[in-house]
């Protein structure tokens, strides 16, 4: 009966042990995450001048692109303006002088 004791005492005293390795272990890991969960997060913290930096690049690119397809567009419609103006006042010029004709004819 006695040794039957002392084996339960030496197997309390490992599982004591064990039980109180598995909760160091458990910390352990724990404060491994806790470390790692940091160190990304200021991985992230540190990229985010450079995440910045090539959205205002983005952005500026299609603002410049944006700005030349609106030039293009002007252009265009001032190129049509230009020769709708020049097509009336050529129109205007002959029905002015057809005018001034019929003025003459008539008086």
């Amino acid at each position: 009966m006695e040794d039957t004791l002392k084996r339960l005492l030496i197997v309390e005293t490992e599982a004591e042990q064990l039980v109180a390795e598995s909760k160091a272990e458990k910390e352990r890991i724990i404060q491994q995450a806790l470390i790692e969960t940091h160190q990304a997060e200021q991985q992230f913290k540190s990229k985010i001048p450079d995440i910045y930096a090539e959205f205002m690049q983005k952005a500026e690119q299609r603002a410049v692109q944006s700005i030349a397809e609106l030039n293009k567009r002007y252009e265009e419609r001032k190129t049509n303006l230009r020769e709708l103006a020049i097509d009336n006042q050529q129109k205007a010029l002959e029905a002015a002088v057809q005018i001034i004709m019929q003025a003459k004819n008539n008086g």
